[in-house]
């Protein structure tokens, strides 16, 4: 039986923009032991896909931490206990899907004797046994790994991002719901968050959108985020702004289950956002400083972007904070996408 390790450690958008690889691989090898590494809570992003047999825990943090402490020899002792522990695994194959100096040690340490490295950088080649550049359609969802698979013979048709929720956190999602006296499919989930600035809609633009979701789609605006998004949250979701808020309270799972069933998605450039499409829910995609995917691979998934001549700037921005690129999208122009994607059939 082939043993094949996937190392894709982080980010949420990340690991869900690479869901497919897992079918794709057992497509081709039905038999085999497929693991997926992930940071730690990260794993639940795959972990109830029925195509992956296996969630491995790279303890990132806690390595991290024993550097910044100057603890080298009890650093040593678990990069050796991880080592075995991999290891133990046998696994045949190791691709890694980060092209990372630290996706690519991992990956090394897994003692795979074939290891694949996508677009492999800051020296990570050197721990691959054979490299293969990004490639692939840009504007397309999931294209660096789509390119990928096709390289590796997998079926890499229709190669679109799909997540499957958990059963009991799906039922906690739901009684949540009906504690809030919410039911499945009558609220629009709003992701505002993400790890930069430049990425980020304006506070004041979805305190404009939310009141007209009830008024127009006959929706509740529903937000969540993680626990670093809870004082912007708050201030988003003032009183009278008429926001379920859930920000922060959460599980990762939980967040999975609530997004599956939303009746909207409306978000930035964020995992969450990408969940939607993830899950197939009706979904619009905020995007300004990074680059989009504008086909998206569902029918009911719409991405908004301007196009600016400085777009997409990425961690870089040239327009000293004014972010134009996000701020002349106007809640009129996401309430127009969000009916396209409404009355579109779900795939």
């Amino acid at each position: 039986m082939t043993r094949i390790l996937i190392v894709r450690t982080s980010a949420i958008g990340d690991i869900v923009f690479a869901s497919p690889i897992a079918a794709a691989l057992r497509a081709t090898y039905p038999d085999a032991h497929i693991a997926w590494l992930a940071e730690p809570g990260l794993g639940a992003l795959v972990a109830d896909d029925p195509t992956v047999d296996e969630i491995l825990v790279w303890p990132k943090a806690e390595w991290q931490r024993l550097w910044r402490e100057r603890r080298w020899l009890t650093l040593a002792g678990a990069i050796r206990k991880f080592r075995t522990t991999m290891r133990a695994h046998r696994f045949d194959i190791a691709i890694d899907l980060q092209g990372l100096l630290k996706s690519g040690l991992v990956t090394w340490l897994s003692g795979a004797p074939r290891r694949i490295g996508l677009g492999s950088r800051e020296g990570s080649h050197l721990l691959m046994t054979e490299v293969i550049p990004k490639g692939g359609i840009m504007e397309r969802i999931s294209s660096e790994y789509r390119f990928l698979a096709a390289q590796l013979g997998l079926p890499a048709d229709p190669f679109v991002p799909t997540l499957h929720v958990n059963p009991e956190a799906d039922s906690r999602a739901r009684a949540r719901l009906a504690e809030l006296g919410i039911a499945p499919g009558t609220y629009a989930v709003l992701a505002p968050f993400t790890t930069r600035p430049q990425k980020h809609w304006f506070e004041d633009a979805w305190q404009a959108l939310a009141p007209l979701i009830p008024q127009r789609l006959g929706l509740t605006p529903v937000m969540l985020g993680g626990p670093a998004d809870v004082a912007a949250a708050a201030r988003i979701a003032s009183p009278g702004a008429g926001i379920v808020n859930l920000a922060g309270s959460t599980s990762l799972a939980e967040t999975v289950a609530l997004i599956a069933h939303a009746g909207l998605v409306i978000g930035v450039d964020t995992g969450l956002t990408h969940m939607g499409i993830g899950l197939a829910r009706p979904t619009v995609a905020l995007f300004g400083s990074t680059r989009p995917y504008l086909d998206t691979g569902r029918p009911n998934a719409r991405v908004i972007w301007l196009g600016l001549a400085c777009s997409p700037c990425r961690r870089h921005p040239t327009c000293h904070g004014a972010f134009t690129c996000l701020r002349d999208i106007s809640p009129e122009r996401v309430l127009t996408e969000a009916r396209t994607v409404l009355e579109t059939p779900a795939p």
